[in-house]
């Protein structure tokens, strides 16, 4: 038996291709989104995109079709069917409360959806449900008792706690351990078969720590192939670029910054686990001391948090200015806090005139073709995965590209911990080689701001 599903509007913004998502079921429009979308349709952004594209796809779909179809009922590609609906075509037994606000848009959504409950009900049919990315809406429905849900097909796992870390620990052998200490300096892989220890699945580039016990520092190797030997994890005990890792997972996350086979690397951590400090001193590694890459590039979304300061005058590099700043503080902080710092103010704006470190709102990338560039895309939460998307393959030659975020601060009002493009990124590339992530756990910024981070 064919069910119904209600979307409300932020499922449509969210992803035009949700009209399809319910396969041989039938799919209902609440009147009050169509009209939403045409309130947002001209914003210049990626929610006025999707606007539009729902907009053209409605247009085509009724394009050779009698008048009156859609509100009849339309058939789909997937073998489903589509129908708008308004609070008119019901007959309502009771009315809401004058608690409810007649004006607000979710509560004429809800009028659809009691209308439809009750239509169902004396048809013997399953009730509809309403999907909605809004969690207060679906507070409502459930005070109603009308079913809902969230709109799932973004989002890449059903809890952050199940978020790939990069990090998997092994009860292996004791002898396996022995062999780890017996290699010598030179040595650089491990040639024993983990895959009797392993529960689950172990993917490349993934960390393995082998539990030794009565010891609080474990053998750490990393996973490149199945029946391949384990890559020795090499340990950082000068500078890079004039910080040192200070933990167990800053050490893992250098190993992945610093190897030039690894296309992409993913961050996550809370605030100051040195996602972006790690980041930026192995980017200035690669192209100032090792010439590995032409240039650094550096992108971060432009989201206020908090109220949105509005217009600001001046030229491109002055409104960008209070987006980017946070990022030239890091950089001179790495560029002059040496105790033998080679760099004065002047070679720092040097590098940025000759173009060999640039800093750039995400906004400006659409379009470009990057090659031979480091490139890090700072607070990349706040993305969904439809920008990723767009950034990432602007990816040329000889590029490696790095996603840094916390995913328990996101400002993008269409995203969430589960949904947002850094962690659809981490859960779709794990099982390619020419990705890695590490989950930073451990903050090092000051206690302050480790205690912050915890409690608040």
């Amino acid at each position: 038996m064919s069910k119904t599903f209600i979307l409300d509007t932020n499922v449509l913004l969210t992803d035009p291709d949700s009209l399809y998502a319910f396969e041989e079921n039938e799919v209902v429009l609440p009147f009050t989104a169509i009209e939403e979308l045409d309130k947002i349709k001209s914003r210049p952004n990626e929610v006025g995109a999707n606007a539009r594209e729902v907009a053209r796809r409605l247009s085509e779909m009724i394009a050779e079709l009698e008048p009156g179809t859609l509100k009849k009922g339309l058939p789909l590609k997937n073998g489903g069917t589509l129908r708008l609906a308004t609070i008119s075509d019901f007959q309502l037994t009771d009315k809401l409360s004058e608690d409810w606000d007649s004006t607000n848009k979710d509560n004429h959504i809800l009028s659809v959806c009691r209308g439809l409950v009750e239509e169902h009900k004396t048809k013997g049919k399953e009730p509809p449900v309403l999907i909605t990315r809004d969690i207060l809406l679906r507070v409502k429905c459930d005070f109603l008792g009308i079913p809902c849900d969230d709109y799932k097909k973004m989002s890449v796992t059903d809890s952050v706690s199940r978020l790939f870390t990069g990090v998997t620990a092994l009860d292996v052998p004791v002898d396996f351990i022995q062999k780890y200490y017996e290699l010598s300096p030179e040595d650089t892989e491990l040639n024993v078969d983990v895959t009797p220890f392993v529960k689950g699945t172990v993917y490349p580039n993934e960390f393995l720590v082998f539990k030794e016990p009565h010891s609080a520092e474990s053998p750490i190797l990393k996973f490149e192939k199945a029946g391949e030997p384990l890559s020795v994890v090499k340990e950082y005990k000068a500078p890079v670029y004039n910080i040192l890792p200070r933990n167990r997972e800053q050490q893992l996350a250098l190993n992945l910054l610093l190897d030039p086979a690894i296309k992409m690397v993913t961050l996550i951590g809370k605030a100051g686990c040195g996602k972006t400090l790690l980041s930026l001193a192995a980017g200035l590694n690669q192209v100032i001391e090792k010439k590995r890459y032409k240039s650094l590039l550096v992108c971060r979304p432009v989201v206020p948090v908090g109220n949105d300061i509005g217009f600001l005058p001046g030229t491109k590099e002055e409104k960008l200015e209070p987006w980017i700043a946070p990022i030239k503080d890091n950089l001179r902080y790495l560029m002059f806090s040496g105790k033998k710092t080679k760099h004065s103010e002047a070679s720092f704006l040097q590098f940025f005139d000759e173009g060999l470190i640039e800093v750039e709102a995400i906004t400006y990338l659409r379009g470009r073709s990057i090659a031979n560039a480091f490139v890090i895309i700072d607070e990349a939460q706040n993305l969904t995965a439809h920008e990723l998307k767009t950034i990432i393959t602007r990816v040329g030659e000889n590029t490696k590209i790095i996603l840094t975020g916390d995913i328990e601060q996101i400002d993008n009002l269409y995203t969430d911990s589960v949904s947002n493009g850094l962690t659809v990124a981490v859960e779709k590339f794990k099982q390619y080689s020419l990705s890695g992530h590490i989950t930073l756990v451990k903050g090092e910024r000051s206690e302050l701001a480790t205690l912050a981070a915890r409690i608040l």
